[in-house]
């Protein structure tokens, strides 16, 4: 059973940043690109970035281009959002996505949901203005 744990959640003034993380088990990692995505309250959930299997390769939202990177780290089964010049409208529950399929393409950073098939909870990210 693939299980996906976020952390690193919490309230920052805008302009500062944070690093959230997320652990996966249950699935053969390294094969799987993986994404975030974020929902703000009475809105769609929506992409935010999404790395391939390697790490090598990725790809932003717009409205998070330049201020957030995202990162992994296959050993330890492990991937990272590192939030920069936060604003008040990042504010979101921030959730962290496998694949759907394996692929060892350079290519394969999938951005819509339906690419998804294994999400964590979440973590929640206010940022006050």
């Amino acid at each position: 059973q693939v299980q996906l744990v976020e952390s690193g959640g919490g309230l920052v003034q805008a302009g500062g940043s944070l690093r959230l993380s997320c652990a996966a088990s249950g699935l053969a990692f390294s094969s799987f690109a993986m994404g975030w995505f974020r929902q703000a309250p009475g809105k769609e959930r929506e992409f935010v970035a999404s790395i391939n299997w390697s790490g090598l390769s990725t790809y932003y939202a717009d409205s998070v281009k330049g201020r957030f990177t995202i990162s992994r780290t296959n050993a330890k089964n492990m991937v990272y959002l590192q939030m920069d010049s936060l604003k008040a409208e990042d504010t979101a529950v921030y959730i962290c996505a496998a694949s759907l399929s394996r692929s060892y393409s350079s290519y394969w950073i999938p951005s819509r949901r339906l690419d998804y098939g294994s999400w964590g909870q979440g973590t929640q990210v206010t940022v006050s203005s």
